[in-house]
């Protein structure tokens, strides 16, 4: 699945027309992470430095890739799947959801997946998690930053779609730039991240969608996108 996931992601990611990606699962599981079986011994150590390795692939392609990544999430979302999640860039679950990386429980600690969940939620918050494997509601992740939205369960489709809607009404190459220099700047200091996003806010003005969006607010119509990363005119 891990495979078939990064073969998927990495084909999207080329192709000019893709604005939005979401991310959903069918039945009461969102993802239970890991199956267990391919763990085992008699898998062998080379298979399981495989399997870390695509998965650490893939949950770093999520925030690589150009375009925005929607977790839509109805159900239980545990260890790797509990990553899943965080690494999204926008995360919406319904109100039934629940988080957790119960790794320890199998003599097996959640350390891939606590990159990702550290890096959303506080991290005592986070150690809790990892120490008792108990889960989290979809509240609770909402109240210490893991998703960005709870919604009732019928509502789910509808909230989604309307947030991938208003992503594929802006500028593709505008949001690629944006992305990518979020994720820049958030792994550096203050000061060194303000030199980032300082510069990049020129990069961005010499864009053709970046003075398209100017313009049309000045003259009060709705912007025309090329979506590609060509420069303006002087």
């Amino acid at each position: 699945m891990l495979e078939s996931l990064r073969t998927d992601l990495l084909h999207e990611a080329e192709s000019n027309d893709l604005r939005v990606i979401v991310i959903s699962a069918e039945g009461p599981v969102f993802s239970s992470g890991h199956d267990l079986k391919e763990l085992t011994s008699a898998q062998g150590w080379d298979h399981h430095a495989e399997v870390f390795a695509v998965c650490t692939e893939v949950m770093t392609l999520l925030q690589d890739i150009p375009v925005p990544v929607i977790a839509k999430v109805n159900g239980l979302a545990t260890a790797a799947g509990c990553q899943l999640v965080a690494s999204c860039d926008v995360a919406v679950v319904s109100d039934k959801s629940k988080f957790s990386t119960p790794g320890v429980n199998v003599g097996l600690f959640c350390s891939t997946p606590a990159v990702a969940v550290g890096r959303s939620l506080p991290r005592k918050v986070t150690l809790e998690m990892l120490f008792t494997g108990e889960p989290i509601s979809a509240h609770d992740a909402l109240l210490h930053g893991l998703v960005s939205r709870v919604v009732p369960e019928d509502k789910l489709d509808e909230v989604t779609m309307k947030i991938a809607g208003k992503i594929c009404e802006t500028s593709r190459s505008v949001m690629a730039l944006g992305k990518a220099t979020f994720y820049k700047q958030m792994a550096r200091n203050r000061n060194e991240a303000y030199q980032i996003a300082a510069q990049v806010m020129v990069d961005n003005l010499t864009l053709k969608d970046g003075q398209e969006g100017i313009l049309s607010f000045i003259q009060k119509r709705k912007p025309v996108w090329t979506h590609s990363a060509e420069k303006a005119d002087e």
